[in-house]
């Protein structure tokens, strides 16, 4: 790509990224809300402690659901990432990495060592 539209693309999402920051702070910290409740919920023993930390969670949850409007900020940082991977010519995938045999895998290392 040309690298007049990866700086302007760049420019576009890192303006994106920085109006959408306020709420991927608060959708950051609703989702540690969130973790907390559901890692105490299970570790508590008595049925007030259990309420208590569903209710925690479920306040997170909440206010996690009300910061929605972040995900367009991730989106922007994901794209921001892509295109610095793009402009420094690394090679921007976004399939999921497939597990090969181990041995293959110790095989091709070795040989790469041996080399």
């Amino acid at each position: 790509m040309n690298k007049f539209w990866l700086t302007t693309l760049g420019i576009i999402a890192g303006i994106v990224a920085l109006s959408n920051l306020g709420p991927m702070i608060g959708l950051a910290v609703s989702l540690v809300i969130v973790y907390a409740g559901v890692h105490y919920y299970l570790r508590s023993t008595t049925a007030l402690a259990k309420f208590w930390w569903a209710f925690v969670g479920v306040i997170g949850g909440l206010a996690a659901i009300s910061n929605v409007p972040a995900l367009i900020g991730v989106a922007a940082l994901a794209g921001l990432w892509m295109i610095y991977r793009q402009w420094n010519g690394q090679s921007v995938s976004l399939e999921a990495v497939k597990e090969s045999d181990p041995f293959t895998n110790f095989e091709q290392q070795w040989n790469k060592l041996n080399k």
